[in-house]
């Protein structure tokens, strides 16, 4: 009788049979080694909104945002009240009052450049992270002046006038620092829409607060336009651009301040 001297697996499925452990392949010689995770090399991970080290966008602008939406309101409410016009001046534009969310740009962009070295990110060459803001803060007004006195606008032209000069300004402030310019961005935004929305209020029931208040020779038209015109249309654009561009040179100090200070 012959002996079947096959192993007792040959010929046989291997459904079933449990794989034997096979040791990693070792890496050829010269490549370079696995990188660990952020969380296992002890890094700090990169923020997905500002895609560098450090915190997201949406707490970084969150408190100072609430800041100066309650600054909004308490100035409404001094001015509604008739409280003391050096703080709530009802002038319009505000008449330079102390207590207004204006002076609060370089505070808030002095709190971003400082929260951002703190998470680890470059600032650019002092000409480029100071020396454009400057320059659009000199340049743009100068620039809508002229422009104005040259060709003889009226009223609603030369805010469209200074509207298209303030995003030329507020772009070139950006590009200075886009890290930072993204958080004035939003920023900027967060504290201007409520202010168009309280014009808005304060316009249609006629409270005359500075609010409401259209400045010297500014032509009579309907309530809505009127808003567009004093309300929507500037803090979209002439007071975004003065918040980059002034809190761009208060962030551009934060950080250097900062990156003196030990951790």
């Amino acid at each position: 009788m012959a002996v079947d001297r096959r192993p007792p697996l040959t010929g046989r499925p291997l459904k079933g049979v449990p794989p034997l452990p096979s040791a990693a392949r070792p890496a050829p010689p010269g490549a370079a080694p696995a990188r660990a995770s952020a969380r296992t090399a002890g890094t700090r991970p990169r923020s997905p909104a500002l895609g560098v080290p450090g915190p997201p966008l949406l707490p970084l602008v969150l408190w100072p945002a609430l800041l100066t939406v309650a600054v909004t309101l308490l100035r409404l409410v001094g001015e509604l009240r008739g409280w003391s016009p050096q703080y709530f001046n009802r002038l319009p534009g505000g008449g330079l009052s102390p207590l207004g969310i204006t002076w609060l740009a370089p505070l808030v962009g002095f709190y971003f450049g400082w929260r951002l070295e703190r998470a680890g990110t470059r600032s650019p060459a002092p000409a480029l992270g100071f020396g454009l803001p400057v320059a659009v803060l000199l340049a743009g007004p100068l620039v809508a002046t002229l422009a104005g006195w040259l060709f003889k606008t009226s009223w609603t032209s030369n805010f469209v006038l200074w509207a298209v000069v303030s995003v030329a300004a507020a772009v070139a402030a950006f590009v200075a620092w886009p890290v930072l310019g993204r958080l004035l961005l939003v920023y900027a935004y967060a504290a201007r829409v409520p202010v168009a929305i309280v014009m808005a209020v304060a316009v249609w029931r006629g409270w005359g607060t500075h609010y409401d208040v259209p400045p010297p020779g500014f032509p009579a038209m309907p309530q809505l336009r009127r808003w567009l015109w004093i309300g929507l249309l500037p803090q979209t654009t002439i007071w975004v651009a003065w918040t980059t561009a002034v809190g761009a040179i208060g962030g551009g100090l934060g950080w250097h301040v900062a990156s003196r200070k030990p951790r």
